[in-house]
């Protein structure tokens, strides 16, 4: 099968180019495998791998025009050929491999733990199944609502006025690209609009 990989090493001062690769597939075969097997014919050839298992997301990529976790996404369900490049919007540091800093930032900047006043007890802080089926999933904006919706936290003011501002919060504009191209089939675009929501609430 044929595929098209992006190519740019910026030590070398070269412009970024697609290289074609053959490789031969087997029923089963996932994109992660792919690129290994790319990565044995050209030793020079860099991406992120980890898990395998769909979890860690060490190993997204764009594929043909959709972004998708190599180690899931089945090389059958791909149209040759292949055309792989590295997640958009992110610096390429080399290859197929992104500079995750801004990534990683973003998320440690809406503090993803529990926050108390009152002193913690010497128990463990139980919540019950109705309060539970409030928490979502992933990074940045989704993780803020995880603790927001969290009855055990106590910083929902300070949270909530983290994330006012043109390029928080109200950067959404609720078009569901991020739904749509979610490798684990979560949903921000719901909490995001669940934080509004309560945003409105504080304010009338």
């Amino acid at each position: 099968m044929k595929f098209r990989v992006y190519r740019y090493d910026p030590e070398l001062g070269q412009k970024p180019r697609m290289q074609e690769f053959e490789v031969e597939t087997h029923r089963g075969m996932m994109l992660r495998d792919a690129l290994k097997a790319i990565k044995a014919q050209d030793e020079t050839f860099a991406f992120r791998h980890s898990c395998g298992e769909g979890v860690c997301g060490s190993d997204g990529v764009n594929v043909n025009g959709t972004n998708k976790l190599a180690c899931v996404t089945a090389i059958a369900d791909l149209k040759e050929p292949i055309e792989v490049r590295p997640f958009p919007g992110r610096p390429v540091v080399r290859d197929l491999v992104v500079d995750m800093t801004q990534f990683y930032e973003q998320y440690k900047a809406v503090e993803p733990w529990l926050k108390r006043k009152e002193p913690t007890p010497e128990q463990e802080i139980l919540q019950s199944p109705a309060d539970r089926d409030k928490l979502l999933g992933p990074q940045a904006l989704l993780t803020a609502y995880r603790f927001l919706a969290d009855s055990r936290d106590q910083a929902s003011a300070e949270r909530m006025d983290f994330l006012e501002g043109p390029y928080k919060l109200f950067r959404c504009h609720s078009i569901m690209n991020c739904v749509e191209v979610c490798p684990k089939g979560l949903n921000p675009t719901k909490a995001i609009g669940h934080i509004k929501e309560m945003m409105l609430k504080d304010s009338v």
